[in-house]
C-alpha cells in the first residue's frame, strides 16, 4: 500500500500534502470518528433538511400572510370607497326625501285648494241649473223677451205722445217729401238719413229761425225773437222726454223753462281774471257748470248760438244711441224729426 500511496502521492503532490497518515493502531478510533462525523453529518443534513422545509414553510406562510395581507388592503380601500359613495347616496336621498316632503306639502295646499274649486263649481253648477230653470219657467226667458217687446212698444207709444204734442212738420206741407223706408233702413245700417229736402220745418207751428246767428241789431222783430225762444223751449221739452224714455244720459244736461230753458255745459269753464302783479288779465278755470240760454231776448248771441249747438249735439247722442247719425250741425229740428220718425217706424 505505501508504494500506490507513494505513486498518488507523486502524481498529485497537492492532494498528498493534504493526506493523513494514519496509524493502524489508531485506525479504528479514525474510524469511529469518521463514522460519528458522518453521523452527525447525515443528522446536520437531515437537521439542515428539517430546517429548510420549515423556513420554507414559514416562508410560504409569510407570503400567504402579506397576500392576504394586500387583499384585505384592497378590501379596506373598497369598503372605503363603498362607505364614501353609500354616505354620497345617503346625502342624495335626504334631498331627494326633503324635496318629496315638500312636494307632498305643495299637492296637499294644491288637493285642498282643489276640493274647495270643486265646492264653488259645485254651487255655480246648481246655481247655473237654477237659473236655467227659472229661465225655463213662467217668468223666464220668454217672459223677460215679451217684456221687452211691450217695453219698446211703451216707449213708441210715449214718444208717439211726445211726437202729437209737439208736432215736427214743414213749414208748407205741400213741400214736404219723406223718402220710404228711410227710417227702417237707417235704423238697420245705422247711417245718416238723407230725405229730400223739406224745407224749413215747424215744431208745433213755431220755427227755428237762424236769427240768433245774425247781430242783435239786424234782429229788431220781438215776435220772432219768442218764436225763435219757444220752439227751442219746445224742443228741450221734447229732447229731456225722449232721453228720459230711452234711458239715455244726456251729455249736456237742460234745465227746463218754457220759452227760458237752459242747457248745462258741465266742463270747466276758463274765464280771464285780473293779476295782481301785472295789469294783463290771465285765466281761471271755474270747476262750476256753465248754463247757456236757448233764447236771445236779452243775451249774448254768441252764449245762445252754443247753446243751439249743445242742443244738437244731444239730439245727435240720442240719434247715435239708437243707430243713426246726425243730419248736420244745424239740423235742429231736422234730427228731432228724423228721431221721432225712425223711433216710431221701427219694427218690434
Amino acid at each position: 500500500m505505501e508504494p500506490e500511496k507513494v505513486s498518488s502521492s507523486k502524481e498529485n503532490p497537492k492532494e498528498a500534502a493534504n493526506l493523513k497518515i494514519i496509524q493502524w493502531e489508531d485506525f479504528e478510533q479514525e474510524l469511529a470518528r469518521l463514522w460519528s462525523l458522518s453521523s452527525a453529518l447525515i443528522k446536520a443534513k437531515e437537521n439542515k433538511n428539517s430546517l429548510q422545509q420549515k423556513l420554507e414553510s414559514l416562508i410560504q406562510v409569510r407570503s400567504e400572510s402579506l397576500s392576504r395581507s394586500n387583499e384585505l388592503e384592497e378590501m379596506r380601500q373598497k369598503l372605503e370607497a363603498q362607505k364614501l359613495v353609500i354616505g354620497n347616496m345617503l346625502m342624495h336621498s335626504k334631498v331627494v326625501a326633503e324635496g318629496l316632503r315638500n312636494q307632498e306639502e305643495e299637492l296637499t295646499i294644491e288637493i285642498r285648494s282643489l276640493l274647495v274649486a270643486a265646492k264653488v263649481l259645485s254651487m255655480a253648477s246648481k246655481q247655473v241649473q237654477e237659473a236655467n230653470r227659472l229661465l225655463a219657467g213662467e217668468r223666464g226667458y220668454i217672459h223677460l223677451e215679451n217684456l221687452l217687446m211691450m217695453l219698446k212698444k211703451r216707449r213708441q207709444y210715449m214718444i208717439a205722445q211726445v211726437s202729437t204734442l209737439y208736432p215736427v212738420k214743414p213749414l208748407t206741407e205741400s213741400t214736404y217729401v219723406e223718402k220710404p223706408n228711410s227710417s227702417s233702413n237707417n235704423s238697420k245700417s245705422g247711417k245718416s238719413a238723407t230725405p229730400h229736402n223739406p224745407g224749413p220745418l215747424t215744431i208745433s207751428g213755431l220755427q227755428l229761425t237762424s236769427l240768433p246767428l245774425k247781430k242783435m241789431s239786424l234782429f229788431n222783430d220781438k215776435k220772432e225773437l219768442l218764436k225763435s225762444a219757444g220752439a227751442l223751449g219746445h224742443v228741450a221739452h221734447a229732447v229731456s222726454l225722449i232721453a228720459s224714455y230711452l234711458d239715455v244720459p244726456l251729455r249736456y244736461s237742460l234745465r227746463l223753462g218754457g220759452s227760458r230753458s237752459y242747457i248745462i255745459d258741465h266742463a270747466p269753464s276758463v274765464e280771464p281774471m285780473p293779476s295782481d302783479s301785472t295789469s294783463s288779465l290771465l285765466p281761471s278755470t271755474n270747476p262750476k257748470p256753465t248754463e247757456f240760454p236757448l233764447f236771445l231776448e236779452g243775451q249774448d248771441t254768441t252764449r245762445a248760438t252754443y247753446a243751439i249747438f249743445l242742443l244738437n249735439k244731444d239730439l245727435e247722442q240720442l240719434l247715435n244711441s239708437i243707430g243713426l247719425m246726425s243730419l248736420g250741425p244745424r239740423q235742429v229740428l231736422a234730427n228731432l224729426n228724423e228721431l221721432l220718425r225712425t223711433i216710431q217706424s221701427q219694427e218690434i
